[in-house]
């Protein structure tokens, strides 16, 4: 029998990217836009729609019924997309200042 990954934590990042736990310990931040194909998809690109993501299953879930194969999630590469860090642009410019 072959591994089924579970999802046990994520939260959101920024935009549709989600930092997504499993159950082995593998942590990813996943752009889960990459799957919004097809009118199922369509209320998910309402970043209001999407942030109410929550696990069901061992897997993401959306109140309106839409939910991602854990092992899609699993098998998917990691976000290449980088988040902004204040806090090192704000470490920069004082050591400019200084």
């Amino acid at each position: 029998m072959s591994y089924l990954p579970q999802v046990v934590g994520a939260r959101h990042v920024s935009g549709f990217i989600v930092s997504t736990r499993f159950d082995d310990g593998t942590e990813k931040q996943i752009d889960v836009s990459q799957w919004f194909k097809g009118p199922v998809f369509e209320p998910l690109k309402d970043p209001r729609l999407f942030k109410k993501f929550f696990i069901e299953g061992g897997t993401l879930a959306w109140p309106n019924g839409v939910d991602i194969a854990p092992e899609a999630l699993y098998a998917s590469r990691e976000s290449t997309k980088k988040r902004h860090n204040k806090r090192m642009e704000r470490t920069r410019k004082t050591r400019r200042s200084s």
